[in-house]
């Protein structure tokens, strides 16, 4: 099978990060599991300019290096890729942060899984020339029979692919989200994400 997987608090904490650095930059103090919308600038209630310096910070290099990894995620990961199953890591981190996010990959035993930044919410200029960018229209030319993500923004774009099961990661900010259709299925873990791929497969 095709797997299409999120980086984002799918394989790493990345929400978890971004509640410390806006403490620390900004004396907000808004618990994780508190976090109710994907869109960090309104969890937070920060001005455009607090939201672009959080943004900055959370994607320089070393920070983010430093994101702790989800539990049973590179465990399960390179189970699926022993028994065959074609695994792609889809993220709508800006471009610029691909040598770090491949860098995380590699350094968290997931040198064999390909990675692409895609411009998932309309951010990017593309005049960048990164082997590894891909625009909406390209991610939908391609095909997937199961996905991992958490983002009810991104819902529509794996809704393109057809007759794809979708394992929707549970997080604070997508407990309120209606699930597009009966292909979705909430999941609290790695481990019930492999349980439902068994299913699909059987």
């Amino acid at each position: 099978m095709k797997i299409y997987i999120d980086f984002d608090d799918v394989i790493c904490e990345t929400a978890l990060y971004f509640t410390k650095i806006a403490g620390e930059m900004f004396g907000i103090d808004v618990p994780y599991r508190q976090v109710q919308f994907f869109n960090l600038q309104k969890s937070f209630n920060l001005s455009d300019g607090q939201y672009d310096e959080l943004m900055k910070a959370g994607h320089i290099p070393d920070n983010l290096l430093s994101y702790e990894e989800t539990t049973g995620a590179s465990e399960t990961i390179n189970k699926w890729v022993d028994e065959g199953h074609e695994v792609f890591v889809i993220t709508g981190r800006p471009f610029d942060a691909y040598k770090p996010s491949r860098q995380w990959l590699d350094e968290h035993n997931l040198e064999r899984i390909p990675l692409y930044c895609v411009d998932k919410y309309g951010r990017e200029m593309f005049k960048q020339d990164y082997t590894y960018n891909m625009t909406l229209e390209q991610l939908y030319s391609m095909t997937f029979d199961f996905a991992v993500e958490d983002s009810p923004a991104a819902f529509e774009h794996v809704m393109h692919f057809d007759k794809c099961k979708v394992a929707v990661f549970d997080r604070p900010w997508n407990r309120q989200a209606e699930l597009p259709d009966d292909r979705f299925v909430r999941c609290s873990g790695w481990q019930e994400i492999d349980r439902l791929l068994e299913e699909v497969q059987s």
